[in-house]
């Protein structure tokens, strides 16, 4: 195994889930304050699942997206 390959996989991968989670959150957010769905001081609680098939990996991770 190549660490400085899998490693930068790794990064890349993980930047652009970060970076298209962010916008489809924002995007999701701007929507539903512009269709008076939520006044924009709510907090949702929010959950992610990491999912490797073929690793046998399954991870959630929660938390708390807040307006205000």
């Amino acid at each position: 195994m190549n660490e400085e390959v899998f490693n930068l996989s790794i990064r890349k991968f993980l930047k652009m889930v970060g970076v298209k989670s962010q916008h489809d959150i924002e995007q999701a957010v701007a929507k539903a304050v512009a269709d008076g769905a939520i006044a924009g001081t709510e907090s949702f609680p929010a959950k992610m699942t990491l999912e490797i098939a073929g690793l046998k990996l399954n991870v959630q991770f929660e938390g708390d997206i807040r307006l205000q």
